[in-house]
């Protein structure tokens, strides 16, 4: 059976690497006409590291990434508010957690579709569904006919947008700067994630090889970040944090850094509609307190594709594929969205009484709240 997947992201790239495991023949159209080696890090969580164990690019990963086995929120001085132990999950799912460089996974995910017809330069205008087939127009002039659609297009899904007409983006009133710097940080660091808590402002960092370190950083804005952070001094906007944060910004150069505002997708209840399909940020984007956008395009991946191969019907196979995601995922996008509200607090009685609860929260609770984030549903 042949399938389209429209985007060649981390999601629709794993989604064909799972539906050719699985027999079937699959093309991918992509907008963007060249490949770039974007400056941007991901962590690549356990539930993420079992999937890419399933499909055989788990030691590849491994090879190129960087370990983290802790995960730590903190003040601004890195004195940790709540602390997560991955080790007890590496134990009970035999997989690490990984992070490395997004162009790297990028790279290993291509390679191992090296027989696969990938088109650049292809971004889609409009689609039109009959009862037997789906039709494609592109902004460049080609048409594509196909049986079944898979859109992992990205928030701003063009897929979606054309089968779905009462979807809403969401702006949590934040912008984000990412970058890659290279520097020489204490050992501790090279195995545990930190994400120092200020007053309507955050930073995290880890590392995603010996040397170099992923990072980005967070703050409010009120009406137009582009307007209110015009040549904004990052260092200096980060004084009051521990000097390892400014360090870290110095040792990055300054055009290489992203610059986003925070935007997820307001949970929608269906993600098919006849024979197209979404996956991954079309379906359920989320804003990445919980570092879990890409693990769950890559969890929705596995699923689509078992549920594909599973069921004779396509109706059948989109169906289970929902009923088996949909609850996670929208509880992702929701606890997400709720740790961004709470991490960017600006009143100080009420950031004083935050950090305390987080403090004085047992590790078990904090562990259990955890727990099932790693769980894989197939």
């Amino acid at each position: 059976m042949k399938v389209t997947v429209i985007g060649a992201g981390i999601g629709g790239l794993t989604t064909t690497i799972a539906l050719k495991q699985k027999g079937f023949e699959v093309e991918i159209f992509e907008a963007t006409p060249k490949f770039k080696k974007a400056g941007s890090g991901i962590n690549l969580a356990l539930n993420a590291m079992q999937v890419y164990k399933r499909l055989g690019l788990y030691n590849e990963i491994l090879k190129l990434g960087s370990y983290t086995n802790k995960m730590a929120i903190t003040d601004e001085k890195l004195k940790p508010l709540s602390v997560i132990d991955l080790k007890q999950f590496e134990k009970k799912h035999n997989v690490k957690s990984v992070a490395i460089h997004r162009a790297d996974l990028h790279q290993i995910l291509l390679d191992n579709l090296s027989d696969t017809s990938i088109h650049l330069g292809k971004k889609l205008k409009s689609l039109q569904q009959t009862e037997s087939e789906i039709n494609l127009q592109f902004e460049d002039g080609t048409t594509h006919k196909s049986n079944i659609l898979v859109g992992a297009d990205g928030i701003h899904s063009k897929v979606r947008n054309s089968i779905f007409s009462n979807t809403k983006l969401r702006t949590a009133k934040q912008i984000c700067w990412r970058g890659i710097a290279n520097i020489n940080l204490p050992e501790k660091y090279q195995t545990e994630l930190h994400e120092p808590w200020g007053k309507g402002k955050r930073f995290g960092f880890v590392a995603i090889n010996k040397n170099e370190y992923y990072w980005y950083a967070l703050a409010n804005y009120k009406k137009d970040y582009r307007a209110e952070y015009s040549g904004m001094d990052l260092v200096d906007f980060y004084s009051g944090f521990h000097p390892i944060i400014g360090r870290i910004i110095k040792a990055t150069p300054k055009e290489s850094i992203l610059t986003n505002e925070m935007i997820d997708l307001k949970p929608i209840d269906s993600w098919y509609k006849k024979s197209v399909c979404l996956v991954g940020d079309s379906a359920h984007a989320t804003t990445p307190n919980l570092g879990q956008g890409a693990c769950q395009a890559i969890e929705s991946a596995l699923v689509l594709a078992n549920c594909l191969a599973k069921h004779k019907s396509i109706a059948n196979a989109f169906a289970a594929y929902q009923s088996i995601r949909i609850k996670k995922a929208i509880d992702v996008v929701n606890t997400s969205w709720r740790i961004g509200k709470m991490a960017h607090l600006e009143n100080s009685l009420a950031i004083k009484l935050r950090n305390f609860v987080l403090r004085i929260t047992p590790q078990k609770i904090a562990t259990k709240q955890t727990a099932h984030i790693f769980e894989i549903d197939d």
